[in-house]
C-alpha cells in the first residue's frame, strides 16, 4: 500500500481523534459550575451506613438550618470567620465535612482541620474523612487510595489536586504550626487545652497559620462549656449572633425555640410539647419538619463585620433524630445533679453553664454543721484521703472521708507549725500516715493517699515525697490556667539534685487543674440538705462538716471566679476575696488524691465490700493491737477559730 493510500485509510480515525480532542479541550476550558456548598453537598455527597444512620445522597432539606452556615464559607462570601455555637445532634460536624469535600473538588487549597487531641484527629480521619472521600465518587477520583505507594494519602494528610488536607490535634503545637492554610476548621474548640506545649493558646496558633491568605475562611464550631471560659462563647460574642426563627404552625408568627416553653403535654400523655410564646398553643415534635423548612436566620447584633455567628440548640434537631420527648426526659434526670444540669445546658441547650463560680453562702454552711466527732469517720465514710498545703512556717492538712456518689465528710483539720525548711514539721506530717481514725462501722481507717502541694518550698516537697514513696504520697502542683483539660493530669517524672537541678526520672509530679476542682467543690457546697423526715435522700456530691469554727468556712469560700474582658477576649480567673485560703487549697488536694484513686469509677460492689470489711473490724487500716502502740504526736496547734 502506497503512502497516499495509507493516509487516506487513516483519515476517518484521525478525524474522530481530532473531534474527541476538540471536545475535551472545550470541556477542560470551561470553568466548573458555580455551586453553593449546600448545592454541592446535595449533588455529590454520598452517605453510607459507615458514616450515617440515614444512608444515601445528602439532603440539605433534612437540616435546612445548615444551608446558610455552609454557604457562608463560600470563597466569594463576605465573611472571614463562621462561628457555630450549638447543641448536640444538629449536624455541625457533617456540615464541616461538606465544606471539606467542596474545597477538594471546586476550591482547592491548603486546609487544616483541628480536633482537641491528635488521637481524636486520627479517629476523625478514619470515621469521618475516610468515608467522606471513599463514599463520594467525585472525591474518590481526587484522592489516591491509601494503600498505593506514595499516594499522599495518610491518616493525618490527604493530598488532592491543587491542595492538601491536614488533620491535627490541638494538644500539639508542632502540628498547629506545621503548615500555612487558606482554610481552617476548628472543631469542638471548648475541649482544646488552655496552653498547648506552653507555646500559647491553640486557636490563636492555628488562626495565625491563615494570615498570609487574603481570602481565608475559618469555621469554628463547638458545644460550649463554662460561661466566661468558653472559647465558642467568646467567638460568638464577636459575631452578628444569628438565631433560627421558625413560623408557628398555629399563629404563623416567627419564634425562636426557648427552653422554658417546652414541657409535658397536658393533652397527650407521656409526650412533650412546645407552647408558642406568641399564641400559647401547643406544637408537637412532628410539626418541626415544616417549621424548619420555612425557618430563617436573623442576626441580633452588629458584630465585628467579619464574623458570622450562629446559635442552635438541640430543640431544632430534625424529626427522627433527637425528639422533644427525649429532651424532656433528659432534663428531668438532670434536675437531680448540678453536673447533669451543666451537661444539659452545654449539649442540649448549646449554652454555657453560668454559675460555677458563684460563692456558696458561708452562713448557711456554718449553720448546717453536723454533730459527729472530729477525728472520727461517720457513717457513710469508707475511704480517707488528705490534702496538704505547704507554707513557710506551717503545713495545713485536711483529712476527708469519701463514700458512695462522691459524698464527703471532713474528718479533721490539722495545722503543723514549724519551719518547713527543717525536718521536724515533715516528721509530724509523716506520722499522720500511721494514724488510725475510728470508724462508725467499728473498724478504723488510715489515709490511703496524701497529696502535698509543691508550689511552695518545692525542693523540700520533692525530697520528702521521694523518701516516703509513691504508694500513699503524691506531690501535686496546682495550676489555675493549666494546659490540662482534666482535673488531674498524667504525672511527670522529676528528680531534684541537692543543688536544686531537676533531673527527669524521679518524683512523680501530678498537675492539678485547681479551677476545675473549685468549680466542682462550689457546686457541691451549694447543694441543699434534704428533708430526711420526708424520705428525701442526700444529693450526690454532698459535703458534710463537723463543728468547725467560722474561720474554716471563710477560708473554704475564700475565692471567686471573676470574668475579665481584655482586647475583645473574655477570660476568667479565680481571685481571692480574703487573704487566707488554706482550707480551700487543702480540700482541693484531698479531692485530687481521691481522683487519682478513681473513686468515680468504683462499682457499688466495691463500696459494699469496703463497708462489709469495716463492719468486721478488718478495714484497710486494721485496729492496732495493744502490743503496737500508737505513735506519739506533738500537740497539734489549730488556727484560732477553727474549732469551737
Amino acid at each position: 500500500m502506497t503512502p497516499s493510500m495509507k493516509l487516506h485509510a487513516a483519515l476517518p480515525g484521525l478525524k474522530a481523534a481530532n473531534d474527541v480532542t476538540r471536545r475535551a479541550c472545550r470541556m477542560g476550558g470551561q470553568p466548573d459550575p458555580h455551586l453553593l456548598i449546600s448545592e454541592w453537598a446535595d449533588r455529590y455527597r454520598v452517605l453510607t451506613t459507615r458514616s450515617s444512620p440515614e444512608p444515601g445522597l445528602w439532603l440539605t432539606s433534612r437540616t435546612p438550618f445548615l444551608r446558610d452556615i455552609m454557604d457562608s464559607l463560600m470563597a466569594d462570601s463576605p465573611w472571614e470567620r463562621v462561628v457555630f455555637m450549638k447543641g448536640s445532634q444538629v449536624g455541625a460536624t457533617e456540615s464541616g465535612n461538606n465544606w471539606i469535600g467542596y474545597v477538594m473538588h471546586l476550591a482547592p487549597g491548603p486546609m487544616l482541620v483541628v480536633q482537641p487531641t491528635e488521637t481524636m484527629a486520627k479517629r476523625n480521619s478514619k470515621q469521618r474523612i475516610g468515608p467522606l472521600i471513599e463514599d463520594s465518587p467525585i472525591l474518590r477520583t481526587l484522592v489516591r487510595p491509601h494503600k498505593e505507594r506514595d499516594s499522599g494519602n495518610t491518616i493525618l494528610a490527604k493530598e488532592f489536586l491543587g491542595g492538601i488536607l491536614v488533620l491535627a490535634g490541638a494538644n500539639s503545637a508542632k502540628q498547629l504550626r506545621s503548615m500555612a492554610a487558606r482554610y481552617l476548621f476548628l472543631d469542638e474548640v471548648d475541649a482544646y487545652p488552655a496552653n498547648v506545649d506552653r507555646e500559647g493558646e491553640p486557636c490563636d496558633l492555628a488562626i495565625a497559620r491563615t494570615s498570609n491568605f487574603r481570602q481565608r475562611k475559618i469555621l469554628i464550631a463547638s458545644t460550649p462549656t463554662i460561661a466566661g471560659r468558653s472559647r465558642i462563647e467568646t467567638f460568638f460574642s464577636q459575631s452578628d449572633q444569628n438565631f433560627y426563627h421558625l413560623p408557628c404552625p398555629r399563629c404563623a408568627r416567627f419564634i425562636t425555640l426557648l427552653p422554658e416553653q417546652l414541657g409535658w403535654s397536658p393533652t397527650v400523655p407521656h409526650q412533650a410539647s412546645y407552647r408558642c410564646q406568641e399564641c400559647g398553643r401547643e406544637i408537637f415534635d412532628y410539626q418541626k419538619t415544616e417549621m424548619l423548612a420555612r425557618g430563617e436566620w436573623r442576626p441580633s447584633a452588629a458584630g465585628d463585620g467579619v464574623t458570622r455567628g450562629y446559635h442552635l440548640s438541640s430543640y431544632y434537631s430534625p424529626v427522627g433524630w433527637l425528639s422533644w420527648t427525649q429532651i424532656m426526659r433528659t432534663r428531668d434526670k438532670a434536675l437531680s445533679s448540678p453536673e447533669k444540669m451543666q451537661a444539659f445546658y452545654n449539649t442540649i441547650l448549646g449554652q454555657p453553664w453560668a454559675d460555677q463560680g458563684e460563692v456558696p453562702e458561708v452562713d448557711r454552711l456554718f449553720e448546717r454543721r453536723e454533730n459527729y466527732a472530729i477525728g472520727e469517720v461517720p457513717e457513710g465514710g469508707l475511704l480517707l484521703t488528705a490534702g496538704a498545703d505547704v507554707q513557710r512556717n506551717r503545713i495545713e492538712v485536711e483529712i476527708v472521708a469519701w463514700g458512695r456518689d462522691r459524698h464527703s465528710w471532713s474528718v479533721d483539720y490539722r495545722i503543723f507549725e514549724g519551719d518547713t525548711n527543717q525536718p521536724q514539721v515533715w516528721g509530724e506530717l509523716a506520722r499522720i500516715l500511721d494514724e488510725e481514725f475510728p470508724s462508725f462501722y467499728g473498724g478504723a481507717l488510715r489515709i490511703q493517699k496524701l497529696a502535698v502541694d509543691s508550689g511552695f518550698n518545692t525542693m523540700r516537697v520533692y525530697e520528702w515525697t521521694r523518701r516516703m514513696g509513691s504508694q500513699r504520697v503524691m506531690a501535686v502542683k496546682g495550676e489555675s490556667h493549666t494546659h490540662i483539660s482534666a482535673f488531674v493530669g498524667p504525672p511527670t517524672l522529676i528528680d531534684v539534685t541537692p543543688g536544686g537541678r531537676m533531673v527527669r526520672g524521679g518524683v512523680r509530679l501530678w498537675p492539678v487543674n485547681t479551677s476545675i476542682g473549685k468549680e466542682e467543690l462550689y457546686r457541691s457546697l451549694r447543694l441543699s440538705a434534704p428533708d430526711l423526715a420526708a424520705g428525701e435522700e442526700w444529693p450526690a456530691g454532698y459535703c458534710h462538716f463537723p463543728n468547725y469554727g467560722r474561720e474554716y468556712f471563710d477560708q473554704l469560700c475564700a475565692e471567686q471566679l471573676i470574668t475579665h474582658t481584655l482586647a475583645g477576649r473574655t477570660t476568667t480567673r479565680w481571685e481571692k476575696r480574703r487573704d487566707r485560703n488554706e482550707a480551700l487549697d487543702s480540700r482541693i488536694y484531698a479531692r485530687a488524691a481521691a481522683a487519682v484513686l478513681r473513686i468515680e469509677t468504683w462499682t457499688p460492689q466495691r463500696w459494699h465490700d469496703l463497708e462489709a470489711a469495716l463492719r468486721r473490724g478488718a478495714a484497710i487500716g486494721r485496729v492496732r493491737s495493744a502490743a503496737t502502740p500508737m505513735p506519739q504526736f506533738n500537740p497539734v496547734k489549730l488556727t484560732e477559730g477553727f474549732l469551737e
